[in-house]
């Protein structure tokens, strides 16, 4: 590939192109090979030849709004790249796909030439870090303790940052800091600290962490010593800068998601090639029908996890007021499912899932380590479920009222066609109307309950989607009962938590079946992904019928269509 021929670039996205441009993780000589990942991530090396080349291919530009110069028009086309990336090596895409998240803060507040600047050190290839957290403070982001005192022509900033990727390797630090001694949510702003113009004596870089996995991330921190920085370094206004940040989350939750994405490709992919491979008591191992039963289950929770981190891309497009909660539920779901299909996977391959110089030169054991990160990136998976807990009033009030908005849904759903420009000056911190996707459960059933009726669709599928819509109603009368709780939050609030997301995948997944159908389409995979969702949400003790995952496997395994449609590329 020429420079010439870069599948990203200005006005245009080639995703499939970028993808092939990747190349085969399996050969040696590819930009992103197992070996190579292998070699970097003994020696705890930053990828940064890989990265210079990920530069060169344009994908920089799709962190960069097109307004301000970029190529970013479709929040879905960006979950697709970072998950061709993450597919071949965690490490890579998190290292690189920082930036998006350093850049965010300006997009959403900004000034325009502001915007602008920063586009284009990013599509130079300048590495932009986030600043949010402190040694001590974990994610409590109003203990901050990092000051930026005003003074004329600008401010004062001491303290430090810490567990910050890409902090020593970052030209440009986004960072939250206390502009009034007694903080509060008024207390904090945002500043944009370049480098290259703060004097060198006034600031350092803290040193790299050693971590389990992304050995070769630059996980370290900046210390900062009185450092001046001008007035034109504030981001948005003063006292602002929670309120961004918090907005800036629900698209930066989003975005990680194609992280686990690409990690589920990456252990379905490590899994199902060695059960092909392996003999054991005379047979491969792929013909054993707990393997297929393991492996089409896995399928089923890829797609589930799929779809849910798709729609939520989408919905920054569509349902921007509701994306506190689809972030949130986001964010949490897919790197928890993700986490369980990994171990799944893991214990197929057996010792091959420790080994670090067999079998792909030891990928999996590096994708089980790297990926457990994720959940912890931009909120942890306790502090997002905490987030749907503060929803559930409005929540129940949503669903009680009945304010799905049916359009938006369908927009979101219907893969065959671009979602309308995204408006992030309607992101809320909170979703005032509960969520549309749920809401419209008992529309979407009905629907294929029809379908079903006509002859249209197995009267299986609708008794499942049935069930689904029962089983959110009744968890909603568990949402009402629960007490509101800022602080010490009970263990059942989680567990209702989790049945929520578990609700949301379920009803994301049928509405993009109904929503992309064509005559005769087979909905096998939305029968998996509605039988794997349910196994969560029925009383204890009931059986779950696990034979529609092995038919799901003898469907891929055979070459039908048993997947979901894809927007965008997928494995």
């Amino acid at each position: 590939m020429t420079v010439t021929d870069i599948p990203i670039d200005t006005g245009r996205v080639d995703l499939a192109g970028f993808d092939r441009a990747l190349g085969d993780p399996t050969d040696p000589a590819a930009l992103l090979s197992f070996a190579r990942s292998a070699q970097l991530d003994r020696g705890e090396r930053f990828p940064a030849d890989i990265c210079r080349e990920l530069d060169r291919m344009g994908l920089p530009r799709l962190y960069v709004p097109a307004e301000f110069g970029g190529a970013l028009t479709r929040y879905d086309e960006l979950v697709a790249a970072l998950r061709a990336v993450a597919r071949r090596d965690l490490t890579v895409a998190i290292g690189h796909g920082k930036t998006f998240l350093g850049g965010v803060c300006m997009w959403l507040a900004g000034r325009p030439e502001q915007a602008r600047e920063l586009g284009a050190d990013i599509i130079a290839g300048a590495p932009v870090s986030w600043g949010l957290t402190e040694r001590g403070h974990g994610s409590d982001l109003l203990a901050g303790e990092t000051t930026a005192t005003p003074e004329p022509g600008g401010f004062r900033v001491h303290g430090e940052k810490w567990l910050i990727n890409n902090a020593t390797r970052g030209t440009l630090l986004c960072l939250l800091v206390r502009t009034r001694p007694e903080g509060g949510p008024r207390g904090f702003s945002l500043l944009l600290a370049d480098k290259r113009r703060l004097p060198a004596d006034r600031w350092r870089p803290l040193p790299k962490v050693p971590t389990h996995g992304i050995r070769g991330a630059d996980i370290s921190g900046i210390a900062l010593d009185d450092c001046p920085f001008p007035a034109d370094a504030l981001i948005g206004e003063q006292g602002a800068g929670l309120e961004i940040v918090l907005k800036a989350l629900q698209l930066t939750r989003t975005a990680c998601t194609a992280l686990s994405l690409g990690a589920a490709d990456q252990a379905v992919r490590l899994a199902e090639e060695f059960a092909a491979q392996r003999e054991l008591y005379g047979r491969r191992l792929i013909e054993l029908p707990h393997v297929r039963r393991v492996l089409g289950e896995a399928y089923a929770a890829l797609y589930a996890a799929e779809i849910v981190s798709v729609l939520a891309a989408r919905s920054v497009h569509t349902l921007p007021e509701e994306m506190a909660v689809i972030s949130a539920v986001a964010k949490s779901y897919v790197p928890t499912r993700v986490d369980e299909l990994i171990a799944a996977c893991g214990e197929l391959l057996g010792a091959r899932a420790f080994l670090t110089e067999v079998h792909e030169h030891g990928a999996f054991q590096k994708l089980e380590r790297d990926h457990r990160v994720v959940g912890i990136f931009d909120g942890s998976t306790f502090v997002n479920q905490h987030v749907l807990i503060n929803h559930f009033p409005v929540l129940v009030r949503g669903h009680q009222a009945g304010t799905a908005d049916e359009e938006a849904v369908r927009r979101a759903a219907d893969l065959s066609a671009p979602p309308p420009p995204a408006r992030l000056d309607r992101l809320s911190l909170l979703s005032r109307g509960g969520c549309s996707f749920t809401q419209s459960l008992h529309t979407a059933s009905g629907e294929l309950r029809a379908l079903a009726s006509a002859g249209e669709a197995p009267a299986r599928v609708a008794e499942l989607a049935e069930e689904l819509a029962h089983s959110c109603d009744r968890l909603h009368r568990e949402l009402a009962l629960s007490p509101p709780a800022a602080q010490d939050v009970p263990p059942e609030a989680f567990a209702l938590a989790r049945r929520y997301e578990q609700c949301f995948a379920g009803a994301a997944a049928l509405r993009v079946w109904l929503h992309n159908r064509t005559p005769g389409t087979d909905p096998l995979w939305l029968e998996a992904v509605l039988t794997h969702v349910l196994q969560s949400l029925r009383p204890p003790g009931r059986p779950t019928d696990g034979e529609v995952f092995d038919r799901l496997f003898d469907a891929r395994a055979a070459g039908r269509p048993a997947a979901p449609p894809a927007s965008v590329v997928t494995s």
